[in-house]
């Protein structure tokens, strides 16, 4: 069983499946399997990164566990409740310990809004001060995020990408949560502007005591923002460790295939590393694979993997789970 100690927020066998329609009838005539089955947990005060390719189901898992998107099954509890329980009342209690920074910073502003309305909005809301302290509020933030009080009647248009996704940030703050999903946050910035964004995020988390869920495809950004990695593939979290064993000892093979192909940010430092091709492209998440997903591109596959399922999640080392026949036979445990 995983460690239980300290945990904000777990999912369990969680599953979400969007269906298909087809015929004249528009009958469901199949699902994409986005989130097929997950176990994860995040403990309080970490960041938690969530690494895969494009189309692995990071984003949808967010989404659900925000319930953004009502899951297909299994468990999601927040501080040991499970929020799939809750009514709506309770439910909208609860947008104010768990908000989103979304990955575009421009579609996720309202254009007709000025700054100080987008900010200010949370508060009105969840009805939470009177017009003059929201105000106050509002600069207070703007100044926390760095921008400045002649920001607060200007629209979004008139900002860079950047200063957008401040106001983000910003507005995710707004209700002091104790959970930030935070949805490929850097990802539509300039590299220049990635570690601003970075360092402020980490600054943010010290000062509000933040729990976050960063999810990205840029490894190094990962690497160096997050406590533990998750890794997942085809709608199912494969690995899950601290940053520092992941990317130096990966035990999945998927894992190792995806660090081989991310490029060492510092030419300083000596890593030898064997760039692994996988052949064959990503299955569909409609009609995946039996066995472990995997098995039709990984280079350690077995008979048995083609036909049963991964095991459970197991502990090959302290606070390193895997989900793969084979880990003990190729990494030598």
């Amino acid at each position: 069983m995983m460690e239980r100690n300290g945990i904000l927020i777990e999912v369990k066998n969680l599953k979400k499946y969007f269906p298909i329609s087809g015929g004249i009838f528009s009958r469901t005539v199949g699902w994409v399997k986005a989130v097929d089955g997950v176990d994860l947990f995040v403990r309080r005060g970490e960041t938690m990164g969530l690494v895969g390719e494009s189309g692995c189901g990071k984003t949808t898992l967010g989404r659900v566990i925000l319930r953004l998107d009502e899951p297909t099954e299994g468990e999601i509890l927040f501080e040991g409740e499970n929020i799939l329980d809750y009514d709506r009342k309770k439910l909208r209690a609860l947008r104010r310990e768990m908000q989103i920074i979304f990955q575009d910073p421009y579609s996720s502003l309202n254009p007709r809004k000025t700054i100080g309305s987008i900010i200010g909005e949370p508060f009105i809301i969840h009805n939470i001060a009177d017009k003059k302290e929201r105000q106050g509020r509002v600069l207070k933030l703007m100044e926390v995020v760095g921008l400045r009080p002649e920001h607060y009647s200007r629209y979004p248009h008139e900002f860079s990408g950047g200063q957008r996704q401040r106001i983000g940030i910003a507005r995710a703050l707004a209700l002091n949560p104790k959970l930030i999903v935070c949805d490929e946050p850097v990802s539509a910035l300039d590299v220049s502007i990635q570690s601003q964004v970075i360092n402020l995020l980490e600054d943010l988390q010290k000062e509000f005591q933040l729990t976050y869920l960063f999810i990205a495809h840029d490894l190094s950004v990962v690497e160096h923002i997050s406590d533990r990695v998750a890794v997942m593939y085809l709608g199912r979290v494969v690995e899950l460790t601290s940053s520092a064993d992941l990317y130096h000892s990966p035990y999945h093979p998927y894992s190792e295939a995806l660090l081989s192909a991310s490029p060492i940010p510092d030419p300083s430092v000596v890593r030898v590393r064997q760039r692994i091709i996988l052949e064959g492209d990503v299955p569909s998440p409609i009609t995946p694979p039996p066995g472990c997903h995997f098995n039709t591109r990984c280079p350690y596959v077995i008979d048995k993997c083609r036909v049963e399922p991964p095991p459970p999640w197991e502990e090959f080392t302290t606070d390193h789970w895997a989900r793969c026949w084979r880990v003990r036979e190729i990494r030598n445990l």
